[in-house]
């Protein structure tokens, strides 16, 4: 599969000709992105906030078959049981060769850290404030200990892109010997020469 950060929350997933988009966010949502302007066969949103609900930034296209299985995972987007924020919704998305998970605004440890184990690539939010932390967020990645993590929704003051109250990527990949950065915004869950983190550019930065 192939998998490209537009930008904060926001994947393309790829597979035999099949696509989906995860997270779309508003128009203007995210300092220092683009519009989500996408072509799709399907939109998976993890919850119902704006900075992760945009369908409409999704142009569907008609598909008669879905390589991809989707395991979607309950979950909370704070520490107090969504008493905060609401219920986030983890998707497991598999084409038989790769699994692939995408957190969402998880706020606090998976309740099923086992399905989480396993994984080809873990997509994950870092940047505290509205999700889990840096440490939080390292902590379950050396728990599960999937090939590829992908971090998200930070704050990148050099590139100029992300919430002020997010946190920068340093807290989260401090904690890792093996970390790649990548001026592309996509990767192959099947590249056997990618491993441990891997923080990609996003595709919508603004001005890029």
């Amino acid at each position: 599969m192939r998998i490209t950060w537009i930008g904060h929350s926001c994947f393309r997933i790829e597979s035999n000709d099949y696509s989906l988009i995860i997270d779309p966010y508003e128009d203007n949502s995210v300092e220092g992105l683009a519009s989500v302007r996408e072509k799709a066969n399907m939109v998976l949103c993890t919850h119902e906030h704006g900075d992760h609900n945009f369908r409409d930034g999704v142009e569907i296209t008609a598909s008669t078959f879905s390589p991809l299985s989707i395991e979607t995972i309950e979950s909370f987007h704070d520490d107090a049981h969504g008493a905060k924020r609401g219920r986030n919704k983890i998707f497991i998305i598999s084409d038989g060769k790769a699994r692939i998970a995408h957190l969402g605004d998880l706020g606090t440890y998976p309740d099923d850290m086992e399905s989480l184990k396993g994984l080809d690539v873990l997509l994950i939010p870092i940047g505290g404030f509205f999700t889990i932390d840096g440490a939080t967020a390292a902590d379950i990645v050396k728990k599960i200990s999937p090939r590829i993590t992908v971090p998200m929704h930070y704050r990148d003051d050099e590139k100029g892109f992300g919430f002020d109250v997010l946190s920068t990527i340093e807290p989260f990949v401090k904690y890792f010997d093996s970390v790649s950065y990548l001026n592309e915004s996509s990767i192959d869950s099947d590249d056997a020469s990618k491993s441990g983190v891997i923080v990609l550019s996003p595709k919508a930065l603004r001005n890029s």
